[in-house]
This record gives C-alpha cells, sequence and structure tokens, in this order.
C-alpha cells in the first residue's frame, strides 16, 4: 500500500489529474413527455438549464436544496424587484452548475401577472439562449 509524503521535497512531485466524466443522461423530449434515448455534452446541460429553471427549489425532497429557483415569494411583489430578484436567482440557481460559467444579454417582457427574462447562458460548450416566465 503506498502512502502520500506529508513532508519533504517529494511534494513538489505530486500532480493531480482530473479526467472530465462523460453526462451521458436519458434524453428527454420535453414536448411530448417522454424519454426518448441518451445525450450528452450541449444537449445534455441545455436539459439541465431547462430543469434547473423549471423545479421549485425547497418543494421537492427528492432534489437537494442547492437545485431549483425559487420563485413563488415573487408573487404579488413590484416587477421592478421581480426582474431583479428573477436576475439574480437564475444566476444563483445555474451557478451550481460547474459547466456554468455565467449568464448575460438579459431582457425582460413583463405581463399583466408575469415577468418574461430571456437571457444567455455562458458554458463550456458555448452559449445558450433561454428563458424563463415567472408568474408575479
Amino acid at each position: 500500500m503506498a502512502t502520500l509524503p506529508t513532508t519533504g521535497e517529494n511534494l513538489d512531485l505530486i500532480t493531480l489529474v482530473f479526467d472530465e466524466q462523460p453526462g451521458y443522461t436519458h434524453k428527454l423530449d420535453i414536448d411530448r413527455k417522454r424519454v426518448s434515448g441518451m445525450t450528452d455534452g450541449r444537449d445534455a446541460l441545455y436539459q439541465a438549464i431547462y430543469l434547473i429553471l423549471n423545479v421549485d427549489r425547497y418543494a421537492w425532497p427528492i432534489y437537494s436544496w442547492r437545485y431549483g429557483i425559487e420563485r413563488a415569494d415573487l408573487i404579488g411583489k413590484p416587477k421592478d424587484y421581480a426582474m431583479s430578484e428573477i436576475k439574480r436567482r437564475v444566476n444563483e440557481a445555474l451557478l451550481q452548475d460547474d459547466r456554468i460559467t455565467g449568464t448575460g444579454e438579459w431582457t425582460f417582457e413583463t405581463g399583466r401577472r408575469s415577468v418574461t427574462a430571456t437571457f444567455k447562458v455562458y458554458t463550456i460548450y458555448g452559449e445558450i439562449d433561454m428563458e424563463t416566465e415567472v408568474e408575479i
């Protein structure tokens, strides 16, 4: 059994290598609400973003408390407040995934009882255009 050095010159020789693991996952046919094969890479990340933006955080015990987005408490809030909170909450939710590096180019469209946010998600696979609607 090998042991790692704790002191001395051998510490400089230690190199940790992390292999990127494949992101194979079941491909969801979102429109038909069924699974249709397997996917990975950019398509798997798009699907992950879609799911994060459509799961209410803290509502489902199957998900970690760090998964999903909080929306319910925005009902009845002023639109300006809701828009800034949507941006903050989307960033917080998406940045839990280490394949996502940020968001940008935000635009908001307000309806009578909703706010629709359109934005770009910057990822290790390039930019992905996304949209989310929040009732207020």
